[in-house]
């Protein structure tokens, strides 16, 4: 582990001192990459019958007998805490 962060930080270096350009962020840019980075039709997580409403899950859960799944998080999406 201690080696790929060596390597990672390595290559960042490496990108900021011969000044690699990041390519300019466009409107249509911006669309193609929120277009490439939406989840398939055919995923497998579209499949499972989500609640959004703890009560609605419980009522469910409690007919079918059935547990309840809560997915929670805590802290900026992407820096999970």
């Amino acid at each position: 582990m201690k080696r790929l962060i060596l390597v990672f930080g390595l290559l960042v270096g490496w990108a900021s001192l011969h000044g690699v350009p990041a390519e300019e962020l466009s409107d249509q840019r911006c669309k193609d990459l929120l277009t490439q980075l939406q989840p398939g039709e055919d995923a497998v997580w579209r499949t499972i019958p989500w609640k959004l409403s703890v009560l609605d899950a419980r009522r469910e859960a409690l007919q079918q007998d059935k547990p309840i799944f809560i997915w929670a998080m805590d802290g900026h999406p992407l820096g999970c805490t």
